[in-house]
């Protein structure tokens, strides 16, 4: 430790020259001079005592004693105090024993006289008041064994190794600054590196020995059969005449052999053609080595077989046969291997040769079903027909795709009111929904639907945010200008802040993707979010923007809203934080340039406030919903460029009506995001009476396509959120009943 805390040092005494931070090097430089820990380096701390003891400092050596003992010795278990007494009972003797051997017997008495009300009640102790007073104390035999070099030296290293072992300890309890494991990370990856190199090599030796073994078996794979050897005797006029032999055989009907000649004629059975004919000459046989394009490579012992068998049996004598015959034998001697795998494809081609039901079966000469152009899309065109319960008019080919099946729906129904709020955390593990009454649950549905934990607030609550890093972490908005930041693992406020009493309703909160910040969105006192049938105020209403640290819990700065302040209702941070978009009370949609805290551009978007806005997949594009019922995708490289527009039901942008019983109407205003993407961007999830919607988003016009309605409600959905995997994905659907619908996805990539 005591080398990482030097190592350290060095290098924050070089970043402060390189900064020029003059001042603060200094003061660096006289305080490590004055440091009582001595850098946790042992030797010079028994150093340090060794100085208080030789120069007779008895008030500097309790002082220093109590130092280490407050800093260090307090964060052992107690099991070691009996320890650390002892250590300290024998450093207050080898400074009496000094004493008395300098022969300075006034700091002797000054020591009993200081200490005796603490040393008095100690056993220990009780034989040496009477130590001043004897002539000879080395020869007293209660004191002798203390004099002696022996005892010192044992003295020294146990205070040494406990020191050792102590900082030792202290290296491992957190918490430990970062800046001291700068050495021990720069040794481990030295460690990794080194290890990797050899590991490398060791690889590098076992492929360059696969290879050679590999070549090794190649040159006896291919070695020619005894029998060409022997070929090779006749000379180079045999061996072309063989060849041209052999081209002839090949390209015509084959009638003989040449090499049945060369057998005995008691010997000549009929044989194999293709593995007679395969040695007849090296051209050939390095030709038979060569396996066909498209065909499945052949093993090795089928080779060896295939080119041995001739030389045991000698008895491979060709007749004539037909191209249908050659084909049937070509068959048969196929490895058992491949006629699976022949099997398999034929059973694959059968299946997806299957017709649909509108269409008729074609049958050829054989009997066989003739495939359709495109088998895949049919097939799951068809089953997604079936099973989302809509399908093509009687007469019309299935050639729409469903993108999605939904494979089940659970519902959650912890909550008592209408739902505000909900939302997945960063990593699809935990939902956090907040009603209308203040009660907000945090709850999981992996493996099942489970509350965590239940957080009830006197004040009322507006809006709700993930944090990112942590995770766990859950930002809450009130009505009284506080945000709360609530850890769900602990279940318990970690901070409260105070944001503006002039602007106490905090409409929206986004944290940043490093989680380092967020942004809030503090109103004036007008309407609530949930009112019975009370008409929507014509004029916008003041607000701020404001950007808080998360760490040191303080307000950074205040956005510049243009060009009059305005209450945000929706904020969100592109993939990196460098970009933030917001969308106002007044219609307008502002980006911001989070590097220096401006506005890049603003725009008018729609006629009344903008409910939700979100960067789209490529973030070269925001989507908006506003009061006017539009879904408008917005170019942020030209400002106030549209690039799609689409007016949604008014289902989809609310507010929200709830009928109730004698013409009671229940009416909610847009306070959590109406729509979300899926995780590749190419669908999006909308609100309705009876449940979300999904749309594919299209280039032309319309600009959505409608895809799928999930269902399952029986009042309004007033919020949704979608949680993407990696084919499967939940869509949140929350109404105005309390229930919230979690629907489980499965995509279809074809």
């Amino acid at each position: 430790m005591a080398f990482a805390v030097e190592r350290t040092d060095e290098h924050v005494r070089e970043y402060l020259t390189y900064r020029g931070f003059t001042n603060t090097l200094k003061h660096l430089d006289i305080e490590i001079k004055a440091d009582k820990e001595k850098g946790f380096r042992v030797d010079k701390v028994i150093d340090q005592l060794l100085q208080f003891i030789h120069s007779f400092d008895l008030l500097g050596l309790k002082e220093y004693w109590i130092y280490l003992d407050r800093r260090l010795f307090s964060r052992l278990e107690d099991i070691y105090k009996s320890t650390v007494n002892k250590l300290r009972t024998s450093l207050y003797r080898y400074y009496v024993i000094n004493t008395v051997q300098k022969g300075n017997l006034e700091k002797t008495q000054e020591f009993f006289q200081k200490q005796a009300l603490e040393l008095q009640g100690q056993p220990e102790w009780r034989d040496w008041f009477i130590l001043p007073f004897i002539p000879s104390p080395e020869q007293n035999p209660t004191f002798s064994a203390y004099f002696s070099r022996q005892w010192a030296d044992i003295f020294l290293v146990s205070l040494h190794n406990f020191l050792s072992v102590l900082f030792q300890f202290l290296n491992c309890v957190p918490p430990q600054p970062v800046l001291l494991s700068f050495d021990a990370e720069v040794q481990k990856m030295m460690s990794l590196v080194e290890e990797n190199e050899q590991l490398r090599q060791i690889l590098f030796a076992l492929q360059t020995e696969s290879r050679e073994q590999r070549e090794g078996e190649e040159i006896v794979h291919h070695k020619l059969p005894a029998y060409v050897q022997n070929m090779d005797r006749l000379g180079d006029t045999e061996l072309d005449l063989v060849s041209s032999q052999r081209v002839v055989t090949t390209a015509t009907t084959p009638s003989r052999n040449f090499f049945a000649t060369l057998l005995p004629q008691g010997r000549r059975t009929p044989g194999k053609s293709q593995q007679v004919s395969s040695g007849s000459s090296p051209n050939q046989a390095a030709a038979s080595r060569k396996e066909p394009t498209g065909q499945p490579a052949k093993s090795k012992e089928a080779m060896q077989t295939r080119e041995v068998k001739p030389v045991v049996s000698q008895t491979s004598v060709i007749e004539p046969v037909s191209s249908q015959s050659a084909a049937t034998v070509s068959n048969q001697v196929t490895h058992p291997r491949h006629k699976k795998i022949k099997d398999y494809e034929k059973e694959r081609k059968e299946l997806f040769s299957k017709p649909s039901p509108q269409t008729p079966e074609k049958k050829g000469d054989a009997g066989e079903v003739e495939p359709p152009a495109d088998a895949c899309s049919d097939v799951t065109d068809s089953s997604l027909t079936s099973k989302n319960g809509g399908g093509a008019a009687e007469g019309e080919s299935l050639s729409v795709e469903q993108p999605f099946i939904k494979l089940s729906q659970e519902e959650y129904g912890e909550h008592h009111s209408s739902i505000m709020h909900c939302r997945v955390d960063c990593s699809g593990r935990r939902i956090a929904s907040l009603d209308v009454d203040g009660v907000i649950k945090v709850w999981s549905f992996n493996p099942i639907i489970q509350t965590k934990a239940t957080i009830m607030s006197k004040s009322p609550l507006l809006s709700l945010e993930w944090a990112t890093k942590p995770d766990r972490l859950l930002l809450l908005g009130s009505g009284v200008g506080t945000v709360r930041l609530y850890d769900t693992d602990a279940k318990k406020n970690l901070y409260e802040m105070n944001i503006d009493e002039t602007h106490p309703r905090i409409l929206s909160l986004a944290c940043s993707p490093s989680g380092s910040s967020f942004v809030c969105s503090a109103a004036a006192v007008t309407r609530p979010g949930y009112v019975e049938a009370a008409p929507r105020l014509p004029l916008p209403v003041f607000g701020k923007l404001l950007l808080w640290d998360t760490k040191t819990v303080k307000q950074q700065l205040q956005f510049s809203l243009e060009p009059d302040p305005v209450a945000v209702n929706c904020t969100a941070f592109n993939h990196n934080g460098n970009l933030l978009v917001t969308g106002a009370a007044d219609g307008v949609i502002r980006l911001f340039d989070m590097q220096r805290y401006d506005s890049a551009m603003s725009w008018r978007a729609h006629d009344g406030e903008v409910y939700s806005v979100e960067f789209s997949y490529d973030e070269n594009t925001v989507f908006s919903i506003g009061e006017d019922g539009k879904f408008i995708q917005w170019n942020i490289h030209k400002c106030g460029v549209k690039q799609s527009e689409q007016v949604l039901p008014n289902d989809a942008t609310g507010p929200f009506v709830l009928s109730g019983y004698s013409g009671y109407k229940q009416v909610q205003v847009p306070r959590g995001r109406l729509f979300a993407f899926d995780s590749e961007g190419q669908h999006v999830l909308t609100c309705s009476n009876s449940g979300g919607i999904i749309y594919r988003l299209t280039n032309g016009e319309p600009a959505l396509e409608s895809v799928l309605s999930l269902g399952g409600h029986k009042a309004p959905v007033v919020t949704v959120d979608w949680c993407s995997a990696v084919d499967c994905g939940t869509c949140l659907t929350a109404s105005m009943d309390g229930k919230i619908k979690l629907s489980t996805l499965l995509a279809q990539k074809c």
